[in-house]
């Protein structure tokens, strides 16, 4: 269940965020976000399995990207709507882990 997940724990700092030097702090809002807008989005009923994996997605795909800050909010958003739409599908295998 998505409640079992305390959304605070997986939130970007500006130390985990050091690979964008002087835009540390606005890479970690940006980044910051797309998790927030990902917790929104799914179910409360998810498997909290799940939501930790796609939360740790978004941190793989997007904490050093060099578009995270270029990207415009609709253009974000979207992307974590394909992903809530699509997960399943593309990682049927990942709650079996």
């Amino acid at each position: 269940m998505k409640s079992s997940i305390d959304i605070h724990v997986v939130l970007a700092t500006p130390a985990d965020m050091e690979f964008w030097e002087d835009q540390a702090v606005d890479a970690a809002d940006r980044l910051n976000e797309l998790l927030h807008y990902l917790y929104s989005r799914v179910d409360d009923d998810i498997d909290s399995h799940q939501l930790e994996l796609m939360l740790q997605h978004i941190w793989e795909t997007w904490h050093q990207d060099q578009y995270l800050l270029d990207i415009d909010e609709p253009e974000l958003y979207d992307w974590v709507d394909q992903l809530v739409a699509t997960w399943d599908d593309e990682h049927s295998g990942a709650h079996l882990d």
